[in-house]
């Protein structure tokens, strides 16, 4: 148990850490002049390199045990945050925000190494509970403003406090985990051999899942704040609060999508998720619109769009729908890749924290294109559309072969 609720610490701090640009960034945007493009941009840098590396961080896991790769992990960053607020330049920080994103690939190690302490019944929980510290993506937004406001509006205060809290967390981490060797896959498998399983379309499809779960999250955990304030001209403090409205759920809740993938099946809870995901996008892309109709008594004006109460409301929704996904997904590895599951999770991952990156970017480049905000949910509804249709035609297949195996059983029987 220590090794979970220490793993699941260091993994909250991580996700803060790897999530800062999405309050730091709206400051930083105004100093520098930056467009909706550039601004993307600059709160996605972190996730890339932060995606990149997972996946020779989950073979190192495999390997080595997830305790020293993450205790190593978490010690590379903690220069570069405190380097943070040296930067002037818009170039310091998209190459600070590469380095500062390596925290992003704490998932791919604390995933097999948590779920290796656990029995195959329980692994969905155990991992649910460790994803749990995605809600570090709702502390940020908690404390970041807080510093902010009490260092008198200056957002550098944010990477210092964060350098300190992450040096003292792997201090911490080091001592309340533990090192099983027993844990390690002992193999001679090259670097290249163990990608090979990437051949297997089942790690494609779990790819294109953690694509719109997990990587949707992060996209928009990076994006909310700022479209609260340019939306509905929130200031920050109640724009971050209402965006922690979805991150917190999100992450939080990861847990409890463990334990319903343990109890009714990875399937069954992906295809909800992306159901409920595909609705709320479809409303979320509604824009605010204003028309003018004709009637029997003379024009009557209309003004169409959600409030930021419906809004914030629908934005919660999607927010459980992702944090149940995230974990469904991760039941699919465990329970078909249990001899690799670092591997496997770390090219997840990877595909996940590249959705997470690129999403960012276009949220901006399209708001810059066409001017309407809602535009980012009108690409989710599109890659949530994608999953739907390629999980009923890649399981539908599996479905009867299971049906037709049940039914010569029950003849056989007779």
């Amino acid at each position: 148990m220590s090794v979970l609720i220490s793993s699941t610490t260091a993994f909250t701090v991580c996700f803060m850490v790897w999530m800062m640009f999405a309050i730091i960034g709206i400051p930083i945007k105004k100093q520098l002049g930056l467009n909706e493009t550039e601004f993307g941009l600059l709160t996605a840098m972190p996730v890339l390199t932060g995606s990149l590396v997972r996946v020779p961080l989950g073979i190192w896991t495999d390997r080595f045990g997830g305790r020293i790769v993450l205790f190593s992990l978490m010690l590379s960053t903690v220069i570069p945050i405190w380097m943070m607020q040296y930067a002037t330049a818009y170039w310091h920080f998209l190459t600070l925000g590469l380095f500062v994103g390596l925290a992003g690939g704490s998932f791919s190690v604390g995933t097999p190494y948590v779920a290796r302490w656990f029995p195959k019944n329980r692994q969905g929980l155990a991992m649910g509970v460790f994803g749990a510290g995605n809600s570090g993506s709702a502390v940020t937004k908690f404390l970041a403003p807080a510093l902010i406001a009490g260092a008198g509006g200056t957002w550098t205060v944010v990477p210092k406090v964060y350098s300190i809290i992450m040096l003292v967390t792997a201090l911490l981490f080091w001592v309340f985990s533990s090192t099983n060797p027993a844990h390690n896959v002992r193999s001679t498998a090259s670097f290249g051999a163990q990608l090979k399983m990437l051949k297997d379309p089942r790690v494609w499809r779990y790819c294109q899942y953690y694509s719109v779960v997990f990587g949707g999250y992060v996209g928009l955990a990076l994006w909310m704040t700022k479209y609260y304030v340019g939306e509905y001209g929130f200031d920050m403090k109640l724009a971050a609060l209402l965006a922690a409205c979805f991150s917190l759920p999100g992450g939080v809740l990861r847990a409890l999508g463990g334990w319903f993938s343990d109890r009714y099946g990875a399937y069954k809870t992906t295809w909800w998720v992306m159901w409920v995901c595909w609705v709320a996008f479809f409303i979320l892309s509604y824009p605010q619109t204003q028309m003018v109709v004709t009637t029997v008594k003379g024009p009557m004006s209309l003004n169409l769009g959600l409030n930021p109460t419906v809004f914030t409301g629908v934005l919660f929704v999607v927010g459980i729908a992702m944090a149940v996904g995230k974990a469904s997904v991760f039941k699919f590895i465990s329970d078909d890749f249990g001899q690799n599951i670092g591997a496997v999770s770390g090219i997840v991952g990877l595909a996940g924290g590249l959705g997470g990156f690129i999403l960012p970017i276009m949220f901006g480049a399209l708001v810059d294109l066409t001017g309407v905000r809602t535009s980012c949910f009108m690409l989710l509804y599109g890659t949530a559309c994608v999953s739907l249709v390629w999980m009923h035609y890649s399981f539908k297949p599996e479905s009867c072969e299971v049906e037709v195996k049940h039914a010569l059983q029950g003849t056989a029987k007779a």
